[in-house]
């Protein structure tokens, strides 16, 4: 492999490696996406198959398989930490952008499903930022 960039899980046990040469990278908001990371909206690069290897931990996912709907996720047993999964077609790995441990090369392209995006959020970015917990 090329260029990489290692990433895990929240408590190590699962890593793996992919090439930073991302296809795409999008904000999704769809109603699914903030159901499945608990979250606004989700962050997904995509990359192509072959650039990803796991170094340890694989047997430690799990995959979810929603039953009705085009939708897969996988993640660590141990920690619940979103973790990268291939797409149902195969043509790419899904991978979450927090789980990477360095930063990827690739800008964000788009924000999707932005008409599902919550209000809560849409408002939450007109508030003060702050370096850690507001005093």
């Amino acid at each position: 492999m090329g260029n990489t960039i290692v990433g895990s899980c929240f408590c190590g046990a699962c890593e793996f490696e992919v090439e930073n040469d991302f296809k795409r990278f999008y904000f999704c908001h769809c109603k699914q996406c903030q159901k499945m990371t608990s979250s606004a909206h989700a962050a997904n690069l995509f990359a192509l198959p072959e650039t990803l290897r796991w170094l340890k931990g694989e047997k430690e996912t799990a995959i979810f398989q929603h039953p009705t709907r085009l939708f897969t996720r996988r993640f660590c047993k141990h920690c619940g930490s979103g973790l990268p999964v291939l797409t149902k077609n195969e043509r790419f790995y899904l991978v979450p952008a927090g789980s990477l441990n360095a930063e990827p090369s690739r800008v964000v392209d788009a924000q999707i499903f932005i008409e599902e995006q919550s209000e809560w959020h849409k408002e939450g970015l007109k508030q003060e930022c702050c370096e850690g917990f507001p005093q």
